[in-house]
């Protein structure tokens, strides 16, 4: 179980997890609206789908034989259980196939009680989990599926909820992908020689290390640039001010990538200070919401 539970990269779960409360949140704070059965629901397929496009990520890198070049780190460079033989290859695509066939049973069924808007988004998801490592990522585009992930996840859970579209989740979602996109950017760095030894087209690779480490820093600027704003068009709320408490986690994360951008040792505190970040930025996104009821 332990071994299945590193595969499946339990932690990183937590990305999707704040997505779908964030749009929960913004479903309660525009219409008062809660169906518990539906959120429960929302989070476990959610959790499969995200389950799923990790399983098949580690399949895809060890069988083009990037998973054998990386340099592991608790952030990046794979989960490590195929090249160790702790689990066999063909098991891994068969548990990442099954989780895609749960989340998208989830996804069809609230298709199914909220028509044909649920359907888009779940074809979108599927296709893109199951292309991400194999074209995807090859083509610089990992970022803006992440992004666009997000951005997905917040106004599928509230059209879920409310079986309406407006402007707040996607505007709050844009925000969310923003910020899971900048835990992936920063952790493609170590991988930058395996990849392009591979062939694989990173974001990172395609800017360069160096361009790549000043460019980090468009991540927590637009992430706040776009909460400020918010406020202003009444997209997010005056409690949404509380998500700058993660500021002094963002600048320590560009430091260390700018002076250690080559070095995957001594990138690991820009690393988890980006993981810390995003995670709590989200969170407290979520939570802006509520306070503002």
């Amino acid at each position: 179980m332990s071994i299945w539970l590193k595969a499946i990269r339990v932690r990183f779960l937590l990305a999707s997890i704040i997505a779908v409360s964030t749009g929960l949140a913004i479903a309660w704070w525009k219409f008062q609206q809660f169906d518990l059965f539906y959120a429960l629901l929302t989070y476990a397929g959610v959790a499969c789908l995200h389950a799923s496009v990790d399983l098949l990520n580690d399949y895809w890198d060890y069988k083009r034989g990037i998973d054998k070049l990386t340099r592991r780190t608790p952030f990046s460079g794979g989960t490590g259980v195929l090249p160790e033989n702790l689990l066999t290859p063909s098991s891994v695509y068969r548990a990442g196939m099954a989780f895609l066939i749960i989340g998208s049973s989830i996804g069809i069924y609230f298709a199914l009680v909220r028509g044909i808007t649920i359907a888009v988004i779940l074809a979108f998801a599927v296709i893109a989990i199951y292309f991400y490592s194999t074209s995807i990522v090859n083509a610089g585009l990992g970022e803006l599926f992440v992004a666009i992930k997000g951005t997905m996840i917040v106004l599928g859970t509230f059209f879920v909820q409310t079986a309406q579209i407006t402007a707040e989740p996607l505007y709050s979602g844009a925000i969310v992908g923003l910020l899971s996109a900048s835990v992936l950017f920063i952790n493609s760095f170590p991988d930058h020689d395996a990849d392009k030894a591979k062939g694989r087209r990173t974001l990172v690779i395609i800017m360069g290390k160096r361009r790549a480490s000043t460019f980090f820093a468009f991540f927590p600027f637009a992430v706040y640039a776009l909460i400020g704003l918010g406020i202003i068009l009444n997209m997010t709320t005056i409690y949404s001010l509380i998500c700058l408490a993660a500021i002094p986690l963002a600048i320590k994360a560009g430091m260390f990538l700018r002076r250690n951008h080559d070095d995957a040792n001594t990138m690991i505190p820009a690393m988890s200070s980006t993981v810390k970040f995003s995670r709590l930025t989200g969170a407290l996104l979520a939570l802006s919401f509520l306070l503002s009821i």
